[in-house]
């Protein structure tokens, strides 16, 4: 249901049309605004602002509800997989199994990488963040000759594209992981699934293959799944920008990759470790640091807990709680820092500070032990962050280039530095 809106500039009356999305969110559009007045809006963050409209995925904070295409994550995490769930994201329905199939033989096909490929992990200084490498291999990727823009030559090879990047991102994540540990690279094993092949090339030892706990497949497979879109955040923006300007998938990717890397967005889940790390060299078991936290001590933040977009609850955290229980369990570790986890939220859900402050336990808290528990170093955290982002990227780029009406991006801004000035040659300035 469309409808209109009035703006009142300097005495003149403006109407703009209003957008009502299918859950009722509604939208003004202000697209011919600078046109008819001369003027633009001032949104730092673009919290205010609609930069597109999409059909993928839709988050209601409020009420803690997170959908992939219509469906909600529960049913999704209780019933799917990632590889299903990629599909569903990037074409918009869920597969028959002949359609699952083939796109993950797809992925299967297009695992390996190129062996010319490899010698540029000898390039990277033996210390170089995972992210660094990841961002730039897949740029790197970019140069298959048959790699085209999406307008011109890509569209009908889209899915294997599509199917590459993500397949190979797994594949560039692990041999990152292996070259930093001086280990041979573990190539991926045509039986093995998607997220099983993850952990196989993660860990496997020259001649001895990784024990494929099913509980920490199916954790790890979760959280992939839970992590695969979530709306217009910063780096899915990114992507999108940058696709705007017909740039390939990959070129795409890694842009969002870089975006991701920040800390203030991907780094969530790694926080929660240095936490957790900070509070065992204070030689507490979190009952100081929580006291700390309530009284303002010493800046003291509690990571891991609450959210920018959920105001009541996290959906994620409450399915892969279950799950983080589990493998704990199942693998019997012995961590003080996963003790010290507990104890926070033990205390966190059920001390009334906290809850009156919605600062609940978030996917990040639980997604961070359960890394540590697999034995995934933290500073690998936020390279499976974007392996489980990369199908929400492609059906974002996607949808980008399947719009007749998608324009590049170029925002517009306020000026507010010093206004026109002479030039004086260096002979007279003191």
């Amino acid at each position: 249901m469309n409808g209109k809106a009035e703006l009142i500039i300097d005495g003149k009356t403006l109407e703009l049309p209003t957008f009502t999305g299918t859950e009722n969110e509604t939208g003004i559009d202000i697209a011919t605004l600078r046109a008819k007045t001369g003027c633009i809006t001032l949104d730092p963050g673009y919290g205010n602002t609609g930069a597109c409209k999409s059909a993928i995925t839709f988050i209601d904070g409020e009420k803690g509800i997170l959908q992939y295409r219509g469906y909600d994550i529960a049913e999704l995490a209780q019933k799917s997989t990632f590889i299903e769930t990629a599909y569903l994201l990037i074409y918009g329905e869920l597969p028959t199994p002949a359609e699952l199939q083939g796109f993950s033989d797809l992925l299967t096909e297009n695992q390996m990488l190129h062996q010319d490929m490899l010698q540029h992990f000898d390039a990277f200084p033996p210390k170089a963040h995972p992210m660094s490498i990841l961002s730039a291999m897949i740029h790197a990727s970019s140069a298959y000759p048959s790699m085209k823009t999406y307008r011109k030559s890509l569209k009908e090879a889209f899915p294997i594209h599509a199917a590459r990047l993500i397949s190979q991102t797994r594949t560039i994540a692990t041999c990152s992981y292996r070259k930093a540990a001086g280990l041979p690279p573990s190539y991926p094993k045509r039986d093995l699934k998607f997220t099983e092949n993850f952990l196989h090339m993660m860990f496997s030892l020259p001649g001895e293959d990784y024990d494929l706990n099913p509980e920490v497949v199916r954790a790890l497979d979760l959280i992939f799944l839970l992590h695969a879109d979530h709306e217009q955040n910063c780096s899915t923006s990114t992507v999108r920008m940058v696709a705007s300007s017909q740039a390939n998938v990959f070129a795409s990717a890694s842009a969002g990759v870089c975006a991701l890397w920040g800390p203030l967005h991907g780094g969530a889940n790694q926080a929660v470790l240095e936490m957790l790390e900070q509070i065992h060299r204070d030689g507490d078991d979190g009952s100081q640091f929580l006291d700390q936290v309530k009284n303002k001590v010493g800046n003291r933040r509690l990571m891991g807990f609450g959210h920018r977009v959920y105001k009541s609850f996290d959906p994620r955290a409450v399915i892969i709680k279950e799950q983080c229980d589990k493998v704990l369990q199942q693998l019997n570790v012995s961590d003080p820092l996963l003790d010290i986890a507990k104890k926070l939220e033990e205390v966190a859900l059920n001390d009334d500070y906290f809850i009156s402050r919605k600062l609940y336990p978030n996917v990040d808290f639980y997604s961070g032990i359960i890394m540590r528990a697999i034995g995934i170093p933290m500073n690998m955290f936020t390279v499976l962050f974007a392996i489980g982002r990369m199908p929400g990227w492609v059906a974002n780029y996607k949808e980008v280039m399947d719009d007749p009406e998608s324009r590049i991006s170029r925002p517009r801004q306020i000026y507010t530095g010093e206004t026109l000035r002479s030039y004086k040659p260096i002979t007279e300035r003191a």
